[in-house]
């Protein structure tokens, strides 16, 4: 039997100490090191001890002799999960999903899992199998792929899975796993890092795609050490408020695809519901035409949004006025209104200014700016823009309308919701004809104001 061996981890980022001490040197935080057992007993493989003996040694190869022969991805039934990882999941890969409590991780993984034509293993360290068989039940009654298993010792997962042969494995979560290998308790820092060092082993073995579940912090990071993000494929993360019924997933990390890509869904009371259409939902639906509100046009990845943007302008009560935005960079509201004051002309330094991104997504395109001006516009002059108007162009420093990458799928976009007339840049290089929306350009802030002044 091997030697027990000690060490000091931080509980923050993980960095590794031969000695306890007071403050982590590498996150600056304190009283966070703690000492763990790392090494319990000799490892062995993941499989059984039986099939170790006759191990095949990996050996180099040119790149010009490996097999270049384009491995199938394994699609699911959900296309917006397909988008994300960008065209389906890859044989072999580790891919991590993290997100709040109750923010619907589980139900997504369960409902992927039951839709599946593949033979699925469905591991749960914090349910029971009754408790999954009835939030399967509201999902997809009728599956004989997938198979449930509640265990948390990785070493009882791994003879179910010698058994089984499943093709597809998914770990709810990773931080209720632990290992014989370890003395320390599940959840903590090196117990993470050995679980997923041996799922990652027994996937890349046997180029089975293994989908973990993570907890966040308060922070809204990935609990546990930084490197678990980094030894994984891919990193999503599962977003929304539990007020609202939306969800969003974003691909933070993706060894095999972009990671500009979005899914959205909707929580109902049978799970998770793709929502094909986002620019319906993202826009509201309103019988009078309000002040304030304007159309933008943006990007998400390859897939274009409409959204709506909410201005609120009036006179500052409390001295000094107020800017306040949601959903959009504050800092760059401020340039925005800078420009405002001085290329055009509109006196709103004396003036509270708040902005809002309906449906309670962030948006980071500049394309979205010459929506944000209308919109103050509109409200700071109480005239509402026309429903059927949208925008898409940046807006610089010196005033000029800037052109917006993608300019014709934003106009085909707009085009198929109903739109009549968009805005963009006149410096776009737009090859588009025969189109039924109206294409104004425009090159200076002061040619915008012209037309919705």
């Amino acid at each position: 039997m091997a030697k027990v061996k000690t060490t000091f981890f931080c509980q923050s980022c993980g960095s590794q100490f031969s000695k306890w001490q007071g403050q982590c040197s590498a996150c600056k935080q304190w009283n966070t090191i703690v000492e763990e057992v790392v090494q319990k007993v000799e490892k062995n493989d993941w499989k059984s001890s039986s099939q170790n003996t006759s191990k095949r040694i990996s050996k180099p190869l040119k790149i010009n002799e490996i097999d270049s022969a384009k491995e199938a991805r394994m699609l699911t039934h959900d296309t917006e999960l397909n988008r994300v990882l960008g065209g389906g999941i890859v044989p072999g890969s580790l891919t991590l999903l993290g997100g709040e409590p109750g923010i619907g991780k589980s139900t997504l993984l369960l409902q992927i899992s039951l839709k599946l034509q593949y033979k699925t293993l469905y591991v749960s360290g914090e349910e029971s199998q009754k408790q999954i068989k009835m939030r399967a039940e509201r999902i997809n009654p009728d599956n004989n792929n997938c198979y449930i298993l509640t265990e948390t010792k990785t070493q009882n997962i791994f003879k179910q899975i010698e058994a089984l042969e499943p093709e597809i494995v998914i770990i709810d979560s990773i931080q209720t796993l632990h290992s014989d290998y370890i003395e320390s308790s599940a959840g903590s820092i090196s117990q993470i890092k050995e679980c997923t060092s041996e799922l990652i082993k027994f996937a890349k073995e046997t180029s089975t795609p293994v989908l973990l579940i993570g907890h966040i912090t308060k922070d809204g990071h990935i609990a546990g050490p930084k490197i678990l993000e980094h030894m994984v494929d891919t990193v999503l993360q599962f977003e929304g408020d539990r007020n609202h019924v939306f969800r969003i997933l974003r691909a933070h990390k993706n060894r095999f695809g972009s990671t500009n890509e979005l899914g959205i869904y909707e929580m109902q009371g049978s799970g998770l519901r793709e929502v094909t259409n986002p620019s319906e939902i993202l826009i509201s639906k309103k019988d009078e035409e309000l002040s304030g509100n304007a159309i933008a046009v943006t990007l998400e990845g390859m897939r274009p949004l409409l959204i709506e943007v909410q201005a609120l302008v009036s006179t500052a009560v409390y001295g000094t006025p107020q800017r306040s935005a949601t959903g959009f960079n504050a800092k760059r509201l401020n340039m925005l209104l800078a420009v405002l004051e001085k290329r055009a002309g509109f006196r709103l330094g004396a003036k509270d200014v708040f902005l809002n991104i309906t449906g309670g997504i962030s948006i980071d395109d500049p394309a979205t700016d010459l929506a944000v001006v209308a919109a103050i516009l509109s409200s700071n002059e109480d005239e509402a823009l026309p429903k059927d108007v949208c925008f898409a162009g940046e807006v610089g420093l010196s005033g000029e309308i800037r052109p917006v990458q993608r300019v014709e799928q934003r106009i085909l976009e707009a085009e198929k919701l109903g739109f009549s007339t968009i805005f963009v840049s006149k410096y776009n290089k737009i090859s588009l004809k025969n189109t039924a929306i109206k294409i104004q350009l425009v090159s200076k802030i002061e040619d915008l104001v012209g037309y919705l002044v």
